[in-house]
C-alpha cells in the first residue's frame, strides 16, 4: 500500500502522506506561512466552530438539494467528529496567513471531506465522491465561512472567561467585607487625603470589575451577527435559494446561541468592527485591572519603608542578591498581561481599518490577537485570584496609626473651624511634627468631647 496519495490544484500536483486528512492546499499553506509556529489547533475553539459552520452548511445544502442526502449526512458526521476534537491534530496551518483565511477554510474543507469519504466507504483523496470545494464548501466562500467561524470561536472563548471574572469579583467582594472595619488613609495624587476603610477600597475594585464585565458582555453580542450566506462579497453568488435561512436555522440549533443574520451582508463581509469593538472592551477592562494591580503593589509596599497597609501572599524569593526580599509578582504578571492585550487591541484596530473595498484580508492576525487576549486574561484572572487576592491580609494597627498621625484628618474639622484655620493647623503640624489633635488641645479649639466626636475616623465615613 502506498504511503502517499497524489492531489492536484491549479498550480500543480503534490504527494500527500496517506495517513493525513488534510490535502494539497493545507500543505501549500504550511510551506507558505511558517510564521508563528502556532497552528489552528492551538485554539480548539477555532477548530470546533469551523466544524460547526461546515455542519450547518451541509445541513442547509442538503435541505435545498445542493448536495445529495448521502453526501450531506457524511459531511455532518465528519463535522461532528471535528466538533468533538477527534481531528484537532489535522488543523495545522499557521494562525497568521495571507489570503484572508483561505488556508484555514481549505484546511477545514479538506479534513472534513476526507473524513466524510471514509464514512461513505471511499479512500482519502477520492474527491469525485465528496469534494472539499464543491460539497464541503458548497454555497460558501472563505469570505463568509471564515468570519463566521472565527467570531463564534471568539464568542465561545469569551464565555469561558466570564466565570473566571465572576470568581475574581467574588474574591474582591469577600475582602471588602473582611476589611470593612479597618480604617486607613485615603490618598489623592499620592498625598494624604482623608480617612476611609480598607473595605471601601476593595469594594471599589469589585464594582469597577463588575462594570467592565458588563461592558465586555454587551460588546460580545455583536460577534453573533454573522454573514454566513454572503459567499464572496456579500451578494450570495453560488449559493442556492433558501440556503441562507436554512443555514442560520441550523447554526442556532447547533450552538444554542442567538446567532443573527448580519443587517447588510456586503458591509459585514468587508467589516471587522465586531472584533474591534470586543477587543476595545477588553482593552478598557485592562485599564481597570492595571489600576487594581498598581494599587495592590502600592498598598503592600515596604514592608518597613513603604505604605505596608496590606500583605500579599509570599510566592517566591524576590531577589538573587537581596536576602529577604519578596516581590508582588502576581500583580506584576497581570500588569504585563494587560499590556499585551492592549497591544493586541492596537493590532486589531489597525487590521480593521485596513480593509479595502469588499473584503478585509487582515482578519487572521486580528482573530489570533483576540483569541490570545482572552486566553491570557482568563489565565491571569485565575492566578491573580488564587495566588494573590484570596490570601491578602491587612495590617490594621499600622493603618490606624497612619490615620491618627496624618495631617489629612484635619479635613474633618473644616465644617466646624473653617478652611483657613484648618489650613493653618495643617501647616503648623507639618512644620512642628506635632499631631493635629495635639495642636487642637494646645490651642483650646475644641473640647475633649468634641474632639472625640469630630476626630473619630469612623464618623468621617458615610
Amino acid at each position: 500500500m502506498s504511503t502517499t496519495r497524489i492531489e492536484s490544484d491549479l498550480i500543480g500536483t503534490r504527494e500527500i502522506p496517506s495517513e493525513d486528512y488534510y490535502g494539497i492546499q493545507s500543505v501549500r499553506a504550511i510551506e507558505n506561512f511558517p510564521i508563528t509556529g502556532i497552528g489552528l489547533n492551538r485554539y480548539p475553539e477555532l477548530v470546533k466552530y469551523l466544524g460547526v459552520i461546515k455542519k450547518a452548511a451541509a445541513i442547509a445544502n442538503g435541505a435545498t438539494g445542493k448536495i445529495s442526502k448521502e453526501v450531506s449526512e457524511a459531511i455532518v458526521k465528519a463535522c461532528d467528529d471535528v466538533i468533538a476534537g477527534k481531528y484537532d491534530n489535522q488543523f495545522i496551518v499557521d494562525v497568521i496567513q495571507g489570503g484572508a483565511g483561505t488556508s484555514t477554510n481549505m484546511n477545514a474543507n479538506e479534513v472534513i471531506a476526507n473524513i466524510a469519504l471514509e464514512y461513505m466507504g471511499h479512500e482519502r483523496g477520492e474527491y469525485q465522491y465528496c469534494s472539499p470545494n464543491d460539497h464541503v464548501n458548497g454555497s460558501q466562500s472563505t469570505n463568509d465561512a471564515y468570519p463566521c467561524a472565527t467570531r463564534l470561536a471568539i464568542y465561545a472563548k469569551h464565555l469561558q472567561m466570564l466565570p473566571v471574572i465572576d470568581k475574581f469579583i467574588e474574591s474582591l467582594d469577600k475582602k471588602a467585607v473582611e476589611f470593612s472595619s479597618i480604617i486607613k488613609m485615603g490618598r489623592t495624587q499620592l498625598q494624604d487625603a482623608v480617612p476611609m476603610t480598607l473595605g471601601l477600597t476593595f469594594k471599589a475594585f469589585a464594582d469597577g470589575m463588575r462594570n467592565e464585565r458588563r461592558h465586555i458582555e454587551e460588546a460580545s453580542k455583536e460577534l453573533l451577527a454573522v454573514n454566513m450566506g454572503a459567499t464572496a462579497i456579500g451578494t450570495g453568488i453560488c449559493s442556492t435559494l433558501g440556503y441562507r435561512e436554512e443555514c442560520f436555522k441550523a447554526l442556532r440549533e447547533i450552538t444554542g446561541w442567538d446567532v443573527q443574520l448580519a443587517n447588510d451582508f456586503v458591509q459585514a463581509t468587508s467589516d471587522a468592527t465586531s472584533i474591534m469593538v470586543y477587543s476595545g472592551a477588553l482593552r478598557t477592562m485592562c485599564t481597570t485591572i492595571c489600576k487594581i494591580c498598581n494599587d495592590l503593589r502600592l498598598m503592600s509596599s515596604g514592608p518597613r519603608c513603604g505604605l505596608n497597609e496590606i500583605n500579599l501572599p509570599k510566592m517566591q524569593p524576590g531577589s538573587s542578591i537581596m536576602p529577604g526580599k519578596v516581590n508582588p509578582v502576581m500583580p506584576e504578571v497581570m500588569n504585563q498581561i494587560c499590556y499585551r492585550v492592549i497591544g493586541n487591541d492596537t493590532c486589531i484596530m489597525l487590521g480593521a481599518q485596513n480593509a479595502q473595498l469588499e473584503l478585509n484580508v487582515m482578519e487572521p492576525v486580528m482573530v489570533y490577537a483576540a483569541l490570545e487576549s482572552i486566553e491570557l486574561l482568563t489565565n491571569g484572572f485565575e492566578v491573580l485570584r488564587t495566588l494573590c487576592v484570596d490570601g491578602i491580609t491587612a495590617n490594621a494597627e499600622h493603618c490606624n496609626e497612619m490615620v491618627e498621625h496624618s495631617i489629612g484628618i484635619v479635613t474633618a474639622l473644616v465644617p466646624v473651624l473653617g478652611y483657613k484655620p484648618c489650613s493653618n493647623l495643617a501647616k503648623e503640624s507639618l512644620a512642628t511634627g506635632k499631631g493635629v489633635i495635639e495642636l487642637i488641645r494646645e490651642k483650646g479649639l475644641l473640647t475633649e468631647e468634641q474632639i472625640k466626636e469630630f476626630m473619630n475616623p469612623k464618623n468621617m465615613i458615610i
